[in-house]
């Protein structure tokens, strides 16, 4: 039977755009490898991500002249990401794409996504202090996940060595992995929900910059939960003095 005159089972839930329906099947002449990026549409709608993190990000652009907002350079990269496209310079070629452009609410025959060039001045408009600002919209998004605020929960802290293969900003020598990289801190929670993460040079951290970061966490947690408990569950280089007189001070529990 020709392919044209099969029929192919149609996914159904996804919401329109502009007034227009849309449609998910897999029919050969009209297939990519990006369609997932229709659900990770939907669950972006949900849960609002970019818009949260773009809140954090001072824009100083001319108001009247911006033609892609923070929230829309944010959720085109999330995107990007998502879908294997971890490389800036890729927003060139899919900013025409007709799936990013259905994935960021844009009919294909309208007008293209933000370029390499946007993503890149973006990136780097976040401070210090709009970084710290994400961090804690990132654990009040965790913590509003709950439909009820737990009894007790635990806090598996690591990090992790993240290999780069180009003059990245901050890139540091690894001796033990004999590689360029960052070693960025991770925070999920005992059911494997991510929490928080901070992006750091390749080293090991200190128990001092250990204790700065997880200040800010745990207070994050606990104004969101004042009575919650916390055990906090890490490899034994963060074992240091630092760090347990700090969950003594703070009682935490910890493994």
């Amino acid at each position: 039977m020709p392919a044209s005159d099969q029929t192919t089972a149609i996914l159904p839930g996804l919401s329109p755009i502009r007034g227009r329906q849309i449609e998910a099947r897999f029919d050969a002449a009209l297939m990519s490898s990006d369609g997932g990026l229709l659900l990770l549409r939907e669950v972006e709608q949900r849960l609002g991500v970019a818009r949260r993190l773009a809140a954090c990000i001072r824009d100083p652009r001319v108001p009247e002249r911006i033609v892609h907002g923070l929230d829309e350079i944010i959720r085109f990269r999330m995107l990007m990401i998502a879908a294997g496209y971890e490389d800036g310079n890729d927003a060139d070629s899919l900013r025409t794409d007709p799936l990013f452009k259905l994935a960021m609410d844009r009919l294909p025959e309208h007008g293209d996504l933000c370029s390499q060039s946007t993503v890149s001045r973006a990136e780097n408009l976040a401070d210090r202090h709009a970084l710290l600002r994400m961090g804690r919209a990132m654990v009040d998004h965790y913590c509003e996940s709950f439909r009820q605020v737990p009894r007790r929960i635990v806090l598996d802290i690591d990090d992790t060595f993240d290999a780069v293969h180009g003059g990245q900003q901050l890139r540091l020598f690894n001796a033990h992995y004999d590689e360029y990289g960052f070693q960025p801190i991770v925070v999920f929670d005992g059911e494997g929900r991510m929490i928080a993460a901070l992006l750091r040079p390749a080293c090991r951290p200190k128990g001092r910059q250990i204790v700065f970061w997880l200040r800010r966490l745990i207070a994050a947690l606990r104004d969101n939960w004042p009575r919650v408990e916390i055990l906090l569950r890490a490899d034994s280089h963060y074992c240091t003095p630092e760090v347990l007189r700090f969950c003594r001070a703070e009682r935490l529990d910890y493994v």
